[in-house]
């Protein structure tokens, strides 16, 4: 997912929408609510003139406009490697009166979801992030199967601001120390959170940190894996087959096979955490395991806006071996930790 959008605001209670929640109460063997004469009327008329129309709408992306009869598709708001995400509206929230029925909505991408074990792969993703609640991290709703169309979908939390890879574009020179901790510090909360939990990320990039009014959200698990003894009822299932690791961001041990570990969502996190506080990549954006034969970690500067005493910390996490790498985000928490109020007033002077 990328930058998300202050959306426009839809006619709700609409007669099209109200038909399409009706049928949802259907389906689940429930009475829908009566409708006013006046408001049946209008449904009939509207239903008619729009009869053709309806006939001929196009799918979004090959997918039916309703999935599961209550969420109608909108727009695309990102596609990666894995996963499709679109900006929903939850009809059946919408009829009972919901200002704000919009939702996130996340299948797996076209190349996946006929794969024998995707909806397990998509059930995996839903399970390890509903088992975190924590105020950093992205809230998912529901687990949900389009009867028609065969396809699994999770439905989340539609965030609104923007990912740190379209901040560092606004800010190619990095952050000032006193900005950059206030999205570092929190970052590193929700990493240290989600280990005690015993759920890995896997992917841990820019492009998956979303800064809002309201802080910073970690998002897009769909690559995390669970420790032994976590969620034991999960099907076990070989991510590395997918090929799906960013290699920019991926420590070295993951390119060479090794399976996902905290000290590599931790060489991820310090990459980002560099690039804030500098504008670039430690490694020059290569792959982790070229860094690691041209032996780049020999050439690695602090960044300008890090205060030296954060270096020793963020430099262990930077380590292309693994051996070296033996801090934790608790740890690194500690030692970049700070107080700091500088980032909010620049974002509320980018918003007005």
């Amino acid at each position: 997912m990328s930058d998300f959008e202050s959306l426009q605001e839809p006619v709700s209670g609409s007669p099209e929408a109200a038909d399409l929640t009706r049928l949802a109460f259907a389906k689940a063997g429930v009475a829908p609510p009566a409708l006013p004469a006046k408001a049946k009327r209008k449904r009939r008329r509207s239903r008619l003139r729009g009869k053709a129309k309806a006939e001929v709408a196009p799918a979004i992306g090959g997918l039916p406009s309703v999935l599961a009869g209550r969420y109608r598709l909108e727009r695309l708001l990102g596609a990666g490697g894995m996963g499709l995400v679109y900006r929903a509206r939850d009809l059946l929230h919408e009829q009972f009166g919901e200002p704000t029925p919009y939702i996130a909505l996340k299948l797996l991408s076209e190349e996946l979801y006929e794969a024998p074990d995707a909806s397990a792969l998509l059930y995996s993703e839903f399970a390890l992030t509903r088992h975190l609640r924590h105020p950093n991290i992205v809230r998912v709703y529901s687990f949900e199967v389009d009867t028609q169309c065969q396809r699994a979908f999770i439905t989340l939390e539609l965030m609104h601001g923007l990912t740190l890879d379209k901040l560092l574009c606004e800010r190619p020179q990095g952050l000032p120390w006193t900005e950059a901790r206030e999205i570092v510090l929190p970052l590193l909360d929700a990493l240290a959170y989600s280990h005690r939990q015993g759920v890995l990320h896997g992917d841990l990039k820019p492009s998956n940190v979303m800064l809002g009014e309201s802080g910073i959200t970690l998002f897009d698990f769909g690559l995390s894996q669970a420790e032994a003894g976590v969620l034991s009822g999960l099907p076990h299932l070989n991510r590395n087959r997918l090929d799906a690791w960013t290699p920019v961001y991926a420590a070295p041990e993951l390119l060479d096979g090794a399976p996902l570990s905290v000290a590599a969502d931790l060489y991820a996190v310090a990459c980002v955490i560099y690039e804030l506080a500098c504008g670039q990549h430690p490694y020059r954006r290569l792959p982790s395991t070229q860094a690691r034969n041209e032996r780049l970690d020999r050439q690695l500067q602090a960044p300008k806006h890090l205060p030296r005493r954060c270096w020793p910390a963020l430099r262990n996490a930077l380590s292309l071996d693994v051996v070296d790498r033996s801090i934790n985000a608790a740890a690194l928490r500690v030692a970049l930790g700070g107080e700091g109020s500088g980032l909010w007033g620049w974002w509320r002077g980018r918003k007005g």
